[in-house]
């Protein structure tokens, strides 16, 4: 076991076929020891002594995959001054491949005394903590190539692996909460059917079960808690957690991509799991604490936290930014997944205080020819102060829209005056976007996530019911926008269930005729219900899992939203790659006519149509021989016009079939109204009533030229 010299480039553990090279970094270290373990738990600890840059490195022939291993850091422990080295806690490699197990509650992951704070603990945190594993990198990928759709083509479908197959009764028990379960062809098979070309998996780097949430045997089931950002989450593993992880990761993303589904990571690089000044020592906290932290600047015993969880990663510091391009580039190249979705992004903005956005972090981005090719997405709010950022991200990036998402929860609860808003929101956003430069798919159009109510609780509830949380209710957004349709829950009333499909139905049909990229949320497609309960984060059990028994309501439902998402990738006037002409406040309109605003009596809407408190119905025409780009092939595009009638009032609204200039023969494609059976052609001047909270979309085919 005596280590040979080798390399300190690349960090982390790299077995080359014959022995690993390990690798760490630490700017404070005195002495690092190299720890190998047995299944036993049994420990050799091996010095490493080549020192290059900061980089403590050592090669042993010995390491083969599958050997677990940690490190023990000797330097100072002096938390005034940020530091917090303490070898008698075992820490992970910031780049480990994998990991195994999970941490207990046990106060030797601390190094302080819960009694009191002042006095060190030094007790051995070598049995009740996580270890890193070295991997064997080698895959057969195959012919395996990225589906790569363009953001305008794009259906995102956000999903949770576990929460998405725990209970499908087609995927085999065995299979069932891991990769290996999201590559079952009955998944496969339920998300091509729905139209599906890109899966957002919620956090699947390796995180960390809170010791609180332990103590009130709750789980992190959501997994915004990260240690291991080159690891895959052990627990998703079908094979086993000493490697086989990364296996059964890399055979997902094979499945997935042989149906041209795109896999989108949803990462979490602005904090880790270590907590504030009181939270366990892990890994980073214990290796170079100062080098990885944002710490107060006049008091480093603190940390500076702009996501709410104890702590922030320091974006300004090289070695911090190295990692996390790293972690990028390594997602991208070695596990071949086609994007990622920043959770709180503003705090990677953040140099000092305020959200820069010509940061470190974008810049680097912007310069690295294999993370600025792929899908980049952002959360574009954190906690601090300046931190919704929607619209303030450059150009590479889309951004998921919170707009958007308020605005038409308001529209089709019958909000006043929203219409004008909501005009915007549906046509990309101009308004946010256009002046950097940005194109309507800059807007990740979504009404639910995973964190807040489902879209069948949107319209079920009036009131978040967080009470299994254990917190008193007192957890998730009180401010929801949501409207439980006449009755608060589950209800028998015929009336009050046909007006909550019908609004269900609303939410997915703007969702998928709006100009950007729509985002559906894992189990909307359903009927998914948590019960009121808008936050989830620590249900491990079938109030957060997708319910795959459905009943009737649930049957129509979905396929609704299969004709719908069909319906938006055969209409390419659903879909355009630049901003409609004219005003962004309104959407768009000029003599151009891309696009009208019409009255239900089919008259143009005037500038002060817009702002009526009452105004809560409208006709949106969308010329199809108007689309002003070519298609990827360079061939000019048309479409058949289509005409979407707006009825968010609560009584029924009578609308005009606008004069032949708009289109000679109409037909019934969408209704949110379940009941309806009539499909009859519809001339200039006929009339047709709109239910109360209804879409009908119209289409009027394109003439087909001699």
């Amino acid at each position: 076991m005596q280590p040979w010299p080798g390399r300190p480039y690349p960090l982390g553990a790299t077995f080359d076929g014959t022995g690993t090279n390990f690798a760490l970094f630490s700017s404070v270290a005195e002495r690092v020891e190299l720890c190998l373990l047995d299944e036993a738990g049994n420990e050799e600890r091996i010095e490493l002594t080549e020192v290059d840059g900061h980089v403590w490195h050592g090669y042993l022939r010995a390491a083969q995959p599958g050997q677990r291993y940690g490190y023990r850091v000797h330097g100072p422990y002096d938390p005034e001054n940020g530091h917090r080295c303490d070898p008698s806690k075992l820490l992970l490699d910031p780049y480990a491949k994998a990991i195994d197990g999970q941490i207990s509650t046990d106060p030797s992951l601390y190094s302080y005394q819960f009694e009191d704070p002042t006095q060190r603990n030094t007790d051995d945190s070598a049995p009740h903590t996580m270890v890193s594993v070295v991997i064997n990198p080698f895959f057969d990928w195959e012919f395996d190539r990225p589906p790569a759709h363009e953001y305008h083509d794009s259906v995102i479908y956000e999903a949770h692996v576990k929460g998405l197959t725990e209970l499908h009764p087609e995927v085999p028990e065995e299979l069932r909460g891991t990769y290996a379960g999201i590559a079952h062809p009955a998944v496969i098979d339920h998300l091509t059917a729905l139209g599906v070309t890109a899966l957002e998996l919620m956090p699947v780097h390796q995180f960390v079960n809170d010791p609180h949430l332990q103590e009130k045997g709750l789980t992190n089931y959501w997994g915004y808690n990260t240690i291991g950002f080159f690891a895959p989450q052990n627990t998703y593993s079908s094979l086993g957690g000493a490697g086989q992880q990364v296996q059964d990761f890399k055979t997902m993303v094979k499945a997935l991509h042989e149906a041209n589904i795109e896999v989108i990571l949803d990462v979490v690089y602005n904090h880790t799991a270590e907590g504030n000044h009181l939270g366990p020592t892990l890994s980073f906290k214990g290796i170079d604490n100062a080098s990885y932290y944002r710490l107060v600047e006049d008091d480093k015993a603190h940390y500076f936290d702009t996501t709410g969880t104890g702590n922030s990663l320091l974006m300004r510091s090289p070695h911090t930014l190295q990692m996390i391009m790293d972690s990028l580039r390594y997602w991208i190249t070695e596990m071949h997944v086609d994007g990622f979705r920043f959770d709180l992004a503003s705090t990677l903005a953040r140099e000092l205080h305020a959200v820069d956005r010509l940061s470190s972090f974008f810049d680097i981005i912007q310069q690295d020819p294999v993370i600025s090719q792929v899908k980049l997405i952002a959360e574009p709010w954190d906690l601090g102060e300046g931190g919704y950022q929607v619209g303030g991200f450059p150009p590479l990036w889309t951004e998921w829209n919170g707009r958007y998402r308020d605005t038409v929860r308001d529209y089709w609860r019958g909000e006043p005056a929203t219409l004008a808003e909501f005009a915007s929101r549906i046509t990309g956003s101009a308004d946010l976007y256009e002046h950097s430069g940005r194109r309507p798919m800059a807007s990740i159009n979504f009404v639910t996530a995973h964190d807040g109510f489902t879209m069948r609780d949107l319209v079920s509830y009036n009131e978040k019911h967080n009470e299994a949380n254990g917190e008193d209710n007192n957890d998730g957004e009180e401010h929801n926008r949501s409207w439980n349709s006449g009755a608060e829950g589950e209800t028998e009333d015929p009336e009050v269930r046909a007006l909550r499909l019908r609004r269900h139905r609303n939410f997915l049909a703007t969702l998928l005729f709006s100009q950007g990229v729509p985002m559906i949320a894992h189990g909307d497609e359903l009927g998914r219900t948590q019960q009121g309960n808008n936050n989830v984060y620590c249900q491990d059990n079938e109030l957060a899992w997708v319910d795959w028994n459905l009943g009737d309501e649930q049957v129509h439902l979905l396929d609704f939203a299969q004709r719908m998402v069909h319906f938006r990738m055969a209409h390419p006037v659903l879909r355009r790659r630049r901003f409609f002409a004219g005003d962004p406040g309104h959407g768009g309109q000029s003599e151009v006519g891309e696009i009208a605003w019409l009255k239900p009596s089919a008259e143009p809407m005037e500038d002060e149509d817009w702002d009526q408190s009452h105004a809560r119905s409208i006709s949106i025409f969308y010329n199809g021989d108007a689309i002003p780009e070519p298609d990827a092939r360079g061939e000019r595009v048309s479409d058949d016009n289509l005409l979407v009638m707006l009825n968010a009032a609560a009584e029924p609204v009578t609308f005009t079939i606008p004069d032949e200039g708009f289109g000679a023969v109409w037909r019934m494609a969408i209704n949110t109204d379940p009941t309806h059976t009539e499909n009859g052609d519809y001339h200039p001047g006929d009339t047709l009533e709109v239910l109360p909270h209804n879409t009908v979309i119209l289409v009027c085919p394109r003439e087909e030229e001699a």
